[in-house]
């Protein structure tokens, strides 16, 4: 599959601006990723784009829907990396694509949620703020905090510098991720 394929699946099956931006955001945030540890970007890229791609549409089926639509299109490592992206599934993260993509999701998510009530969005956004905001369990409630920690667990790295990471790919694409900065 490449991403043009991908982006014709996500338009027909999301319609949820918000829920858009976060699939953009994912998408971005793993490709990066995948140029710092030398996997693939277009099947990172890709992963995280269509990750929630079934969400709008079957909430109470995701990921179900779009993992078998990508098993159907033998897209395997996409079907089972978008399988495992939320721990309590109990679908253990075997490659670096899985594991990326729990790692990715719900922090990019809540970065962007702290992007939302800042007066400067985006552009002075530093990692202290967004561990502080991590601590206030009203804000963003949806976002599970376990997931967050399962994930820099996994891919072996400092929540400070992921949050540094997952800030500054957004913050290079606030334009078309439609960031307030």
């Amino acid at each position: 599959m490449n991403r043009e394929q991908a982006i014709i699946i996500l338009n027909k099956m999301l319609s949820n601006k918000s829920l858009i931006i976060h699939s953009y955001s994912v998408a971005l945030v793993m490709e990066y990723y995948a140029s710092i540890i030398n996997e693939d970007k277009d099947l990172f890229y890709i992963t995280g784009l269509l990750h929630d791609a079934d969400y709008e549409r079957y909430p109470d089926k995701h990921p179900n829907i779009i993992v078998d639509k990508m098993y159907n299109m033998n897209e395997k490592e996409i079907a089972y990396a978008i399988s495992c992206h939320y721990s309590k599934w109990n679908n253990k993260c075997k490659s670096n694509l899985d594991k990326y993509l729990l790692a990715c999701d719900e922090l990019t998510g809540f970065i962007v949620a702290c992007t939302k009530v800042r007066p400067n969005g985006i552009s002075d956004l530093k990692a202290k703020s967004v561990k502080k905001s991590l601590k206030k369990k009203s804000f963003a409630a949806s976002v599970d905090r376990n997931e967050i920690k399962i994930g820099v667990e996994l891919i072996h790295i400092e929540l400070d510098t992921h949050i540094d990471n997952i800030i500054n790919v957004l913050k290079q694409n606030s334009k078309i991720l439609e960031l307030k900065t």
